[in-house]
Parts: structure tokens; C-alpha cells; sequence
């Protein structure tokens, strides 16, 4: 691995609006990760207890923009942090691990004068240093499958599917009792029964779902130009399976799904991700990222890794995962104390639970 230290002449941070922000990357043909867009804004303000913070720009010392970093501020247990998604989106080439390691602390430095309350900033880089922990809360991941939509056709799709995912495509598509269906339009009316199967999935997966409202807001907010759910269902009327999708010019990502047992029985799931890349293709989507499956640091992801690398013969790539970086160290000590207790008291209660 490279060495973190930061380079010898440190570089720079500015912020900017969004509009300088969303220059420098077309400038660059980058395309930003929606997260880091003003679309995903709209969802920050509408979403309880979470607001946009600000966008920095960080240069090296040549004077070159590298990198770009929108931030949003959250809490955890009452106490407010920062989280960069899917940022920094790097410029040109990949960082160095140095390079890294000196945005960060750049960043740090900034958000200290700024922001004294911020216990912390939540960032991804593909090197952990020696600021990086693993996260509190939530799971990241540094390891996904991407769908390749650049075909001429929806066979083509398929036929870039891993063979056991074309079978399994085509087995679930004669199912004559399963129907598919772009419901964005309708999900107001319709999500209520598709939380359920959320429910279901996360007392399987072992995850707990946000609040119902979370995926109602995050729907609205982005609205359907940028976020479409997608249903299987039994003729059209019993939901089987779903996902809700963000779509940022030509990148789309799974963000979050559900299925039910009867669903997975049918095989439903895979036949609707097949459905889900022939209508984004429809739509201008070139890259469909389906969120994550397990690594040496998230083995937890295993379960999924077999669903989902069935849909692209490329397998796995790598990308930087997210992790913890104090800006107020004692603070953040004292979270990851208070979060370690908790999680022994539900573990604790959990046993108490199965003891007949």
C-alpha cells in the first residue's frame, strides 16, 4: 500500500456553490455520484434531521482540482456529524494514498473552523489511515457489482449476464403468473404494502429498516426524473418483490430493494433486475450499480454477493469504502464507547430472548 503521508507541499480547499462545483466535474467528464448532486439536496432538506452543510473543492499543490466533496450534517445519539457520500469524487486519475490522507486533512482543518459541533466526517478512500475508523453506525461496503447497459438491445442485456443469471432470467420470465411494473407514478398509493416486504427482508437479513417515511420523502423529493420503483407481482396484483432506483445522467444505482419469501421462491428478484436494466437503458442509464456485496471487511455481505454477481461477467470491482474520521477525537471516543455498550446490551437481550 502507499504510504498515507501526506506530500510534502500540502494542497489547498475552497468551497464553491453548486454550480462551480458542477462545472469543474463536466470539465473533467466526471460524472458525480448522485449523492453529491443538488438533486440529492432536495431529499437533505426534506428528511428529518439531516440538512446539505456545504461543497469544497480540494486542489494540489500544481494547482490542479483533484477532487470534490459535497457534505451533508446528520446525527448519531444526539450528536451532530458529517457525511461526504460516495465522495471524494477524484478527478482524472486515482488518488495516491498520500493524496488521500491530505484531502482529509485539509478537510478537517476546515471543518473545525467551521463547524465546532461536527464530532466527525463520515468519507470513502480506498486507503485506510491512520485518522480512518470503521463506521459507528451502518455498513459500508468496498466491493460491487456494476450492470453494463451500453448494449444495442435488451437481448444484449441479458446475453451479458453470467449463464446461470440468463437461466434463471429466463426461467422466473415464463412464469406466466409473474407481472412487472414501472409504479413510480403510483408510489404514494402503493408503497405502504411495499414496506412490508422491506420489513420482512431486513427480519431475514438481519437490518433494520429506516421509518416508512424515509423512502416516502426520499421518492418525492428527488422525483421521478431521478428515483422510479420498480414491482413484481403476482398478476399484477400481490407484490412480490421491488427497488427503488436513482438514476444521475447515466448512472443508475439499486439503492434499496425488498422481496418477499414467495418471491424469492419464484425467482421473481431476478427477472425484475433484468426488467429494472432494460427500462434504465430505456432511459439514458449506462451503468447500473447494484450496491454492494461482501469483502474481507464486510463478510456480512456474502448472502448477496451470489444474487447479484450472477448479473455481470465482469464480477466484483473495487471501490473506497466509507469510514469514520474524528474532528473533535474525544467526542467521537466517547460515541464509540456509548455505541459499543449499546450493541453488547442488545446482544445480551437478544440471548435473554431465546433462553426457554
Amino acid at each position: 500500500m502507499n504510504s498515507t503521508a501526506p506530500p510534502t507541499t500540502p494542497g489547498t480547499m475552497r468551497e464553491v456553490d453548486w454550480e462551480t462545483f458542477r462545472q469543474i466535474a463536466a470539465q473533467a467528464s466526471t460524472t458525480l455520484p448522485i449523492e453529491q448532486t443538488a438533486v440529492w439536496d432536495a431529499f437533505d432538506i426534506a428528511a428529518s434531521g439531516r440538512e446539505p452543510w456545504g461543497r469544497v473543492v480540494y486542489r494540489n499543490a500544481q494547482g490542479k482540482d483533484r477532487a470534490l466533496v459535497s457534505l451533508a450534517r446528520m446525527t448519531v445519539r444526539g450528536v451532530p456529524y458529517l457525511w461526504a457520500r460516495h465522495a471524494p469524487v477524484w478527478l482524472g486519475e486515482p488518488p495516491s494514498a498520500a493524496e488521500e490522507q491530505d484531502l482529509r486533512d485539509r478537510l478537517v482543518a476546515g471543518v473545525r473552523r467551521k463547524d465546532r459541533g461536527a464530532a466527525f466526517i463520515r468519507i470513502h478512500s480506498a486507503s485506510q489511515g491512520p485518522d480512518c475508523h470503521e463506521l459507528l453506525q451502518t455498513m459500508t461496503y468496498d466491493r460491487t457489482i456494476v450492470l453494463d447497459l451500453d448494449q444495442p438491445d435488451d437481448e444484449a442485456i441479458l446475453a451479458s449476464f453470467k449463464s446461470r443469471g440468463r437461466r434463471d432470467v429466463r426461467k422466473a420470465l415464463r412464469n406466466e403468473e409473474l407481472t412487472f411494473h414501472d409504479e413510480t407514478d403510483i408510489a404514494e398509493e402503493v408503497f405502504s404494502e411495499l414496506y412490508e416486504i422491506l420489513v420482512e427482508t431486513g427480519e431475514r437479513d438481519g437490518f433494520r429498516p429506516a421509518p416508512e417515511e424515509v423512502y416516502r420523502t426520499m421518492l418525492r423529493s428527488l422525483g421521478p426524473e431521478h428515483a422510479r420503483l420498480y414491482v413484481a407481482r403476482r398478476k399484477g396484483q400481490e407484490a412480490l418483490v421491488w427497488s427503488l432506483t436513482t438514476i444521475y445522467e447515466d448512472q443508475g444505482l439499486r439503492f434499496y430493494a425488498g422481496s418477499s419469501a414467495e418471491g424469492r421462491h419464484l425467482r421473481a428478484a431476478d427477472a425484475l433486475v433484468y426488467k429494472e436494466a432494460c427500462w434504465l437503458r430505456a432511459r439514458g442509464v449506462r451503468h447500473y450499480d447494484l450496491m454492494g456485496v461482501d469483502s474481507q471487511r464486510v463478510p456480512e455481505l456474502a448472502g448477496v454477493r451470489e444474487f447479484k454477481s450472477k448479473f455481470s461477467t465482469r464480477g466484483p470491482i473495487e471501490v473506497p469504502g466509507a469510514w469514520d474520521v474524528p474532528v473533535r477525537p474525544r467526542l467521537h471516543r466517547a460515541l464509540v464507547r456509548a455505541m459499543g455498550l449499546k450493541r453488547s446490551a442488545e446482544r445480551m437481550l437478544s440471548r435473554l430472548r431465546r433462553t426457554p
